[in-house]
């Protein structure tokens, strides 16, 4: 009996994996939904961007996310990345988009792209190379000549790449959708009467490629047609005011699965739960196309986050930074996709009828059959922040708080968005080598600087972002002076646009400050010894990522603004004095972040001293080990900068900016597997601000526990069969199940994840043991929250639960 009962409750999930292949064809759409090879479709689609993982995972990525239920990966394409020079492109290794879209064709996928150009996407200048900046007379993003013309250009290059290699689904490929602009209604008002010629002369473009399949303009409720006008945000279902005519369907291209983070900024995270309460919301309400952003975030490397944007992107999506599995996220949706397939043919081919009010803040959204008026399909919602009972279609229905329960037939409810039966799994990192021998790592200190080591001089401060063209995080301003005989002390004032200064007199570091994400001014003011005769003073300005949003980004303004020095005479006034810049740092420059590099300047042995300079490079060689999949460099107790493996940048670092709630935004950084080699690995630290290699880890990233709960009641599945509710426990691949860490049926208080868990009044006996014969030594087990399965009733005046937590490892260390 109980095979009989696991049977049944692993058909539906295996639902949402069974669709097979997809073909390409005419792509057209209606007031429904998309019609692909004349067949309408309910979508689910998921971003994952090419660029921010390593093209190695990008088969594993996508057949995840095609597991766990998606139709579709859509992707940004990332105009900086492919055009770094006008005219000069670059598709090689994670910028080959053809064959990232390849791979989705081959593992049976449709595919979405949003050319743009402009992206935002927490990405470098939003995307733009900036190279625009200097184009004469230029103004980004509006009816503006130049622009339209270098944006018409990139554009047909894309379309016409994927035209050449026949990846439309006009063309039997898997592009089924495509994206012009992005967000645009958001800026559109400042730019006058510029904006809206510029709208329509983007949706006449793009239309005028002939791609055969239609274009979408996000947040843009005035989309021209045929350009279908979508939206983005956390609650589409609420906040959408509906497509712009009565033949374009409902497309939601960014339902945010969490939030990207920003150095300083504590981490906004979203319930499995949440997500698919929306998910189902959207669909009863005539939706049919919604995208998770993000499906599977990456990692921003080397210079490509915006400004204060963590490496890491959107780690708490379905599949996290490393591209693990994250429950329950994962699972829940992979269960409300399948549920909402069996209702796919009501509510493509069906009609919706008039919402039912079941209480104040209850309601019925109903599909039928052409034919009939009777109901097909149903989603009975509950906004109440408590549980409900509400009797629909003469029979009685507990609605958990805010949550929508799915009924395929109107009868019986297969899905219920707040009951979250799905495993929460737990990631932890290992360490796996220390750095902690001083004898391993050498240094090297970056040359501060003097004006007359300067290449570039002028009569005022130069603006940070316009000297450097972005080849760079890091400008140096320099000048001289000569201060009275008799001063000793003095402040040095100055006031900074963004993003950091470090500040130095006669080579000494004498103070650092920084903005921050919501606003990057900011004032430097410290006190600092003077020498007799010439005083050399260096700022080094330093950018965490140029802006990626807003009107007139080629009007933005980094850097230092205003410099004084306070003395004992008064306040003498540097702006407009005789400076000298000199962008960028003489290691990079040299590239000593590379093997050859390296080898170019003269390394030393790590400083003994307690304090530990400023602005030094620092050097170690490793060797990887075989078995770890995921691996990580733990930065504790280092500050600022930026680290190299093999001379590839795994990102910006920023321990020392503290979030509100008192921990560093991001610690560990990840490593993908593709940057190592067997042995003799280069890592090359850039420390801004004083940090120290000897705290540094190496990690191992796993799973390594799992968690379930579920409740002992019984319901009446979709056909018709009862089943007992069940824990499914499984661990990630070569993983197994070596230890029980809790086990409780009856009345256990908690739950898996943050909630924590712990016996509650009532708990049988054989908790721990049944839990135990089922899944000690496996990769996985199901474990029924029944009576019969635990040998007996612990509390029969009760309603009971089961919670179970497993240890995942390796069988070696079972125990």
């Amino acid at each position: 009996m109980v095979r009989l009962l696991i049977l049944c409750w692993v058909l539906l999930p295996l639902l949402a994996v069974m669709s097979g292949g997809v073909r390409g064809g005419e792509v057209t759409y209606d007031g429904r939904s998309l019609i692909i090879n004349g067949e309408r479709k309910v979508l689910f689609s998921g971003s994952i961007h090419y660029p921010r993982s390593p093209r190695e995972m990008w088969p594993s990525l996508i057949s995840k996310a095609k597991e766990g239920g998606l139709d579709v990966i859509q992707t940004y394409v990332f105009w900086n990345l492919h055009e770094p020079q006008p005219g000069k492109y670059d598709f090689s290794g994670r910028r080959d988009l053809v064959r990232f879209i390849k791979e989705i064709q081959a593992q049976g996928l449709y595919a979405s792209i949003r050319i743009g150009p402009f992206i935002q996407s927490e990405w470098s200048y939003g995307g733009l190379p900036f190279w625009l900046h200097d184009v004469p007379g230029i103004t980004f993003r509006c009816d503006n000549e130049p622009f339209k013309a270098f944006m018409q250009n990139f554009t047909t290059k894309i379309v016409n790449m994927m035209k050449s290699e026949r990846l439309y689904a006009s063309q039997g490929g898997p592009i089924i959708l495509s994206q012009i602009e992005n967000e645009y209604q958001m800026v559109e008002n400042a730019f006058g009467e510029r904006g809206p010629p510029y709208i329509k002369w983007a949706a006449e473009m793009a239309v005028g490629l002939q791609t055969g399949v239609p274009w979408v303009m996000c947040k843009q409720d005035d989309a021209p047609d045929p350009v279908i006008n979508a939206c983005n945000g956390r609650k589409c279902g609420e906040t959408f005011k509906g497509p712009n005519s009565p033949n374009k369907p409902s497309i939601w291209t960014e339902n945010w699965t969490s939030r990207y983070q920003a150095y300083g900024e504590d981490p906004i995270g979203r319930t499995a739960d949440d997500i698919a309460f929306h998910v189902a919301l959207w669909v009863a309400r005539n939706g049919s196309f919604v995208n998770y952003y993000m499906y599977h975030g990456g990692t921003n490397f080397g210079r490509e986050a915006s400004a204060f944007v963590t490496a890491s992107y959107y780690d708490d999506a379905p599949l996290d930074e490393y591209g693990m599995i994250n429950q329950p996220k994962w699972g829940h949706l992979k269960e409300l996709h399948a549920a909402i397939k069996l209702c796919s043919n009501t509510l493509l081919l069906g009609k919706a009828m008039t919402p039912l009010q079941l209480g104040p803040k209850q309601e019925a959204y109903l599909f039928a059959e052409n034919s009939s008026e009777e109901c097909a399909s149903a989603f009975l919602v509950n906004k109440d922040k408590q549980n409900v009972d509400v009797v629909f279609q003469n029979s009685s229905y507990k609605l958990l708080a805010n949550s929508i329960s799915i009924l395929p037939d109107c009868r019986n409810v297969i899905f219920n968005t707040a009951e979250v039966k799905t495993q929460t799994n737990t990631r932890t990192r290992i360490p796996i080598m220390y750095f902690n021998a001083s004898d391993q790592w050498e240094e090297f200190k970056e040359p501060i600087p003097n004006f007359e080591d300067t290449s570039l001089k002028s009569d005022t401060l130069l603006e940070h972002t316009d000297t450097t063209k972005d080849t760079s995080d890091y400008l140096w301003y320099s000048f001289s002076f000569q201060p009275e005989p008799s001063d000793t002390r003095a402040q040095l004032s100055v006031h900074s646009l963004g993003h950091v200064l470090h500040a130095f007199v006669n080579g000494v570091p004498v103070g650092s400050a920084h903005g921050s994400y919501k606003n990057t001014s900011f004032t430097l003011q410290t006190d600092f010894s003077l020498s007799n005769g010439i005083n050399n003073v260096s700022l080094l300005s330093v950018m965490v990522g140029l802006p990626d949003s807003g009107a007139y980004l080629e009007r933005k303004r980094y850097g230092p603004v205003a410099v004084s020095i306070q003395n004992k005479e008064g306040s003498m006034n540097f702006t407009n004095y005789k400076w000298g810049q000199k962008v960028g740092l003489l290691g990079e420059n040299l590239q000593i972040y590379t093997d050859e590099g390296s080898k170019i300047i003269q390394w030393s042995k790590l400083s003994s001293s307690d304090i530990s300079p400023p602005l030094t490079w620092y050097k170690t060689v490793f060797d990887a080990t075989g078995e770890d999949e995921y691996v990580a460099l733990n930065l504790n107790g280092m500050r600022k900068g930026e680290a190299r493996v093999n001379g590839r940048s795994i990102g910006r670092y920023w321990p020392s900016l503290i979030t509100p709630r008192g921990e560093p935004s991001q610690i560990s950084y990840n490593i993908p597997r593709s940057f190592l080699k067997p042995t003799g690995n280069l890592l090359v630290l850039l420390e801004e601000e004083g940090g120290d290699p000897l705290s540094i880890t190496l990690e191992s990233v796993v799973i390594d526990s799992v968690c379930g709960k579920a409740r002992a009641s019984h319901y009446r599945h979709y056909n018709g069969s009862r089943e007992a509710k069940v824990v499914h426990l499984q661990c990630a691949p070569n993983g197994y199940i070596t230890k029980i860490l809790f086990a409780s049926y009856g009345t256990p208080f908690g739950g898996c994840g943050r909630d924590g868990h712990a016996i509650g009044y009532c708990d049988s006996p054989n908790s721990k043991f049944a839990a135990e014969k089922a899944c000690l030594g496996k990769r996985s087990c199901l474990i029924p929250a029944s009576d019969q399965f635990f040998d007996g009733d612990p509390c029969p005046s009760k309603k009971k639960s089961l919670i179970v937590e497993a240890h995942c490892g390796p069988i070696s260390i079972m125990g």
